[in-house]
């Protein structure tokens, strides 16, 4: 399996779960608000892009080279930046979804 297909797979899983969630919360009069989603993607966006050029670059772990797109940000290839926006499609989705504890 290549890392394009892996990510392929989150980012499909990520984006039907938020869609359940967007649906949900239409459902309750309410939204899921973007602005936080796209604040929070451009900062771990960012983080990736640091973070990962250092520790590729410092040696900590490589990708094998026929399993990229061969797309890079510096030596990160792409296919690291899908995790950050799987995670930010999908935080707001399950805290939309999931049952709230009460407290008290």
């Amino acid at each position: 399996m290549t890392y394009p297909l892996l990510c392929v797979g989150f980012l499909a899983v990520a984006l039907a779960i938020r869609a359940v969630a967007e649906a949900r919360a239409r459902a309750q009069s309410r939204r899921i608000p973007w602005q936080p989603t796209v604040i929070a993607g451009v900062v771990l966006l960012a983080l990736t892009a640091v973070f990962d050029n250092l520790m590729i670059g410092a040696g900590l772990f490589h990708y094998a080279e026929g399993l990229t797109s061969g797309a890079r940000i510096g030596v990160a290839p792409l296919e690291d930046f899908a995790y950050p926006v799987a995670a930010v499609l999908l935080i707001p989705a399950l805290d939309e979804l999931l049952p709230r504890r009460r407290h008290g």
